[in-house]
């Protein structure tokens, strides 16, 4: 049997520049990272490398 994930959590990370246009899933572990992530991703949209924050 697969062990359990535990602290880690899925996340859902929006464009700033243009909300709505990209969207990211990723994990973060929520007893090391209380906050909101901000992580520079990619917006095909734009063409170019975007911060992207954690929505609710």
């Amino acid at each position: 049997m697969a062990k359990a994930k535990g602290n880690r959590i899925q996340v859902i990370l929006e464009c700033t520049e243009a909300p709505g246009t990209s969207r990211y899933v990723t994990t973060k572990n929520r007893r090391t990272t209380t906050g909101r992530i901000e992580l520079r991703k990619y917006n095909s949209n734009l063409r170019k490398h975007t911060v992207h924050k954690e929505i609710k």
